[in-house]
């Protein structure tokens, strides 16, 4: 991340501390991450002890709010470094990062002491399961998970198809719609080594299988109260949601100068050829400074709860999207053939360029979202 895209005049940004957390992420990337890439990648790892590492060095706790105020920018920069590196493990610091902001968002204080430190350390991993519910709340889909209040909490059964960064000792949020409330909404977190709950391997995906993404079945989980983030979801999502979206921008920042770098690497040997396409670094270093002035901008006030700047945070995410995509396939373009060989890192950037534009919320959902009207 370069000082330029962090010194922003929006509000006081303390761009040695976020230069000094990206150094340290990118020193692990570098030793750790770097040798293990495509193992991640077909599945063969999931890279837990590397998230832990991470964890250690601050990855996942820059963002945590402080006296009502709380800054991404330095947790978006840390991912971007990890995306330049690994599409998944991006997504997965993503999961990591969602689950620690929507502890920290909560208002019940036995939850947060039991789990805010060792989320945000990492040394307790999740995920985020509000696939589905972000889907209900647009009109997409049908709510998966219902549940009854109980003494001392909730009963919750139901089955999500796609949760990641799970594991038999991880825990992940999700929302479950009320039997014997209709409307009535709840957000909790899975303790995924109850009994209750099942974690099903998924078929082999396209790219990032090692992603630890599972089918999650729940049969009658009691939920207790310090489990529960809200009782009453919808304000709850509110307050999070820019966060949860605006986090995602750091899987594609860090992919589209990636992408950069392979192009302009290829100057040397295939540059009187290359020359003739339509896209060429220049214009994705344009693309790359222009999305990282917005997203760098909107992370400094994520509580922001205006309908102009939730609409901002939309279309940035989408650009976003469509331009990891756009990257990812003009790097593949300029590499040409030595860029189809399953040894090279152009064809996984663009699976993973893809993952980018489908991941929830998808570049269909998103535009779905600002036809309705961003609300």
């Amino acid at each position: 991340m370069t000082q330029a895209a962090l010194a922003l005049d929006t509000q006081p940004f303390d761009t040695t501390s976020a230069t000094d957390l990206c150094e340290r992420v990118r020193s692990i990337a570098k030793a750790k991450l770097l040798p293990v890439v495509d193992a991640i990648d077909t599945g063969e790892l999931y890279p837990a002890e590397i998230m832990r590492a991470f964890g250690a060095e601050g990855a996942f706790a820059s963002h945590m709010p402080k006296d009502g105020v709380a800054d991404l920018r330095p947790a978006i920069a840390a991912m971007s470094v990890l995306s330049e590196y690994c599409g998944a493990t991006a997504f997965m610091a993503w999961c990591q990062d969602t689950l620690a902001w929507y502890v920290a968002n909560s208002t019940n204080t036995a939850l947060k002491a039991k789990l805010l430190d060792p989320v945000s350390s990492a040394s307790m991993l999740g995920g985020t399961g509000l696939s589905n519910p972000m889907k209900t709340i647009f009109g997409i889909e049908k709510i998966k998970l219902k549940g009854r209040k109980v003494e001392g909490g909730y009963v919750v059964r139901g089955a999500l198809p796609w949760v990641s960064n799970l594991g038999p000792d991880h825990m992940f949020g999700t929302i479950f719609e009320r039997e014997d409330a209709p409307g009535e909404r709840v957000m909790f977190i899975v303790d995924c080594g109850d009994p209750a709950v099942t974690l099903q391997p998924c078929p082999p995906f396209l790219a990032m299988d090692g992603t630890g993404t599972y089918a999650v079945h729940i049969r009658d989980l009691f939920v207790p109260d310090a489990l529960v983030l809200a009782d009453n979801a919808m304000p709850f999502v509110k307050k999070i949601r820019a966060g949860f979206i605006l986090l995602q921008t750091g899987m594609g920042l860090g992919l589209i100068r990636d992408c950069i770098d392979i192009m302009t690497s290829l100057r040397g040997p295939l540059g009187h050829v290359n020359c003739f396409l339509d896209h060429q670094p220049e214009d994705f270093e344009q693309m790359l400074a222009d999305c990282e002035r917005e997203v760098m901008a909107l992370a400094a006030t994520p509580y922001d709860t205006s309908t102009a700047y939730w609409e901002r945070v939309i279309k940035i995410r989408l650009r976003a999207g469509e331009a990891s995509v756009a990257a990812a396939h003009a790097a593949m373009l300029h590499c040409g053939a030595r860029g189809y060989l399953k040894s090279h890192r152009a064809q996984r950037r663009l699976r993973e360029a893809y993952f980018v534009a489908i991941v929830t919320p998808a570049t269909k959902q998103l535009k779905k979202m600002l036809a309705d009207g961003a609300q």
